[in-house]
């Protein structure tokens, strides 16, 4: 169980020296259980206090990193159960199986597939995580040669699928060096597993049914010195791979029950990509560190990474655009100027209806802190002040020769205020960005 203040209290100096800045040693305790201070504020703290502390404070989820260099993969180390509580810290890896029973076209041309999983959303590019390569030949040389394909075939990180030991040590020694995670690892074959993790520095995922049996073979691996351990919980039945999922989290973080306070990953297997993909998104909302599916189509792997976005963003803290003029299209000196806020999907909705209109034209985000255009007006975070400094560090004045500026519909009550603050023509715009094709066409005039 998490310490409380007074069990904190017990092992500070209790001299209340406030060389922490704290006016009592309990005050300081207080705020150390409420994980508002760091140890590290008190100088006087004895190496024993460091210890139990230290080890107290450590998230109850330990963390685990799958890779190398920039496409490793870290998962775990949350704190929460729910989003608004606080917030996700590592985005659950996304994985895409590969056989190394495919002839080498077949195999070639689905990895070639699979490296250029990449989506473009909101201004940013979103790919997937790793490449999970299944020992379905039960053939050590096939399954070394997958792997030796893979890891000079791929930029993503790597996940070796097999029960077999031998076949496990024959792939390792074609990709050891991007530290890639072993799994299979099971009750009959957990000493061998772990010995080859602990000799590559590998992690490991350990397979069972229950979370006794989970936490014992966890035990195990790490009395064999690997401490990076992912817990397989995949299953034909999703709701029994839901509950699993749901246990093993609310035992670490409700319960400090640490000998199971490890990510999770799981394996989606279904003929309907349909039903694949939904199951895996499922398990990617219920705190699965690392999901497998079997599609490597975009169109399937889409919604499941643009999940994985929406879930992993701070909620506190919406995601915002540079704010600066953007020229879409080849603009020129009588383009038409319109302004919107820095919030991502307002101006990204904005940039396609003008890209849509095949006026080039210049946008000017304003920074609102990330809000959309009426929660920003209503919240004086967008008025006249704050758009006309926007357009004098953007320097409208010297992109175009005319002087007018296109505002949102939905705040034309600005426009009164703004032509006396910066002097331009200001034109009120369409309510909503779909009407913005139409009135670059029919009202703008340069």
């Amino acid at each position: 169980m998490a310490l409380t203040g007074l069990d904190i209290y017990k092992l500070l100096p209790k001299t209340n020296c406030k060389k922490c800045g704290r006016p009592t040693c309990l005050a300081f305790a207080m705020q150390l259980a409420q994980k508002k201070a760091s140890l590290s504020d008190c100088p006087d703290a004895s190496d024993e206090a460091k210890k139990v502390l230290g080890a107290a404070a450590a998230p109850p989820i330990k963390l685990v990193t799958v890779g190398s260099g920039v496409k490793k993969v870290s998962v775990g180390e949350e704190n929460v159960l729910f989003r608004h509580e606080e917030k996700f810290y590592h985005p659950t890896g996304v994985a895409v199986t590969i056989t190394d029973n495919l002839d080498d076209a077949a195999f070639s041309d689905r990895l070639k597939k699979i490296n250029n999983l990449k989506i473009s959303r909101v201004g940013t590019e979103i790919e997937i995580d790793l490449v999970a390569i299944i020992n379905k030949s039960n053939d050590a040389g096939r399954f070394a040669e997958a792997a030796k394909k893979v890891s000079t075939g791929s930029h993503l990180s790597i996940i070796l699928s097999s029960s077999s030991v031998d076949c496990m040590k024959a792939a390792l020694a074609n990709c050891a060096d991007k530290r890639p995670l072993i799994h299979g690892a099971n009750a009959q074959n957990c000493d061998a597993m772990a010995a080859l993790a602990k000799e590559k520095n590998c992690p490991i995922a350990v397979t069972a049914v229950t979370l006794e049996e989970f936490a014992d073979l966890a035990e195990k691996v790490k009395k064999a010195g690997v401490d990076e351990i992912i817990l397989d919980v995949s299953g034909s039945n999703p709701k029994e791979v839901l509950q699993k999922l749901t246990k093993v989290r609310r035992a670490a973080l409700k319960k400090n029950f640490r000998t199971i306070g490890f990510p999770m990953i799981t394996f989606v297997c279904d003929e309907d990509p349909y039903q694949e993909i939904s199951l895996a998104t499922t398990y990617l909302l219920k705190y699965a560190g690392i999901v497998a599916v079997n599609t490597c189509e975009p169109w399937a792997i889409m919604p499941l990474l643009t999940a994985r976005t929406n879930i992993f963003t701070d909620p506190q803290k919406p995601i915002q655009v540079e704010s600066k003029l953007y020229a879409i299209g080849d603009v020129k000196e009588d383009s038409p100027v319109l302004f919107t806020t820095n919030f991502s999907l307002t101006y990204y909705t904005v940039e396609g209806e003008v890209e849509s209109s095949r006026i080039p034209a210049y946008i000017l985000s304003v920074d609102t802190g990330g809000t959309s255009v009426l929660t920003a007006y209503s919240g004086d975070k967008l008025n006249d002040k704050v758009v006309a400094k926007a357009m004098t560090d953007a320097k409208v004045d010297t992109k175009v020769k005319h002087k007018k500026l296109i505002i949102p519909g939905l705040v034309a009550v600005m426009s009164g205020k703004l032509q006396e603050t910066l002097g331009w023509e200001i034109l009120v715009g369409p309510r909503e960005a779909s009407g913005l094709p139409s009135y670059l066409k029919t009202v703008w005039r340069p």
